[in-house]
């Protein structure tokens, strides 16, 4: 389901307006942060001050810690896989991986 029929109204489930010039975090093909300046009912975002998480080279499925610097950027929508806010959430760890050699 798409949205929600309000008095006649089709509002979206995804409200990102209490996200507006607030950091968000946004899962694409490689991880992007930055400030949410804008969107539409499509889900293209416009973020500023926006950084990139580069590739662990040996890996790609893996982001490094090294980062550059984006600027102002338009994410198109279905390009989006996930969008968090960056205060309040704390990475915690994964209860499923393995230790080394087991």
């Amino acid at each position: 389901m798409a949205g929600v029929l309000t008095a006649g109204r089709k509002e979206t489930v995804h409200d990102l307006a209490k996200f507006i010039d607030k950091g968000v975090q946004v899962k694409l093909t490689g991880g992007r942060q930055g400030t949410l300046k804008g969107y539409d009912q499509l889900l293209n975002l416009v973020l500023d001050e926006a950084i990139e998480f580069l590739r662990d080279p040996d890996d790609p499925l893996k982001t490094t810690d090294q980062t550059r610097r984006l600027g102002l950027i338009i994410c198109r929508g279905p390009a989006v896989m996930l969008v968090s806010p960056t205060d309040g959430t704390d990475e915690i760890a994964n209860p499923f991986m393995q230790p080394d050699g087991a």
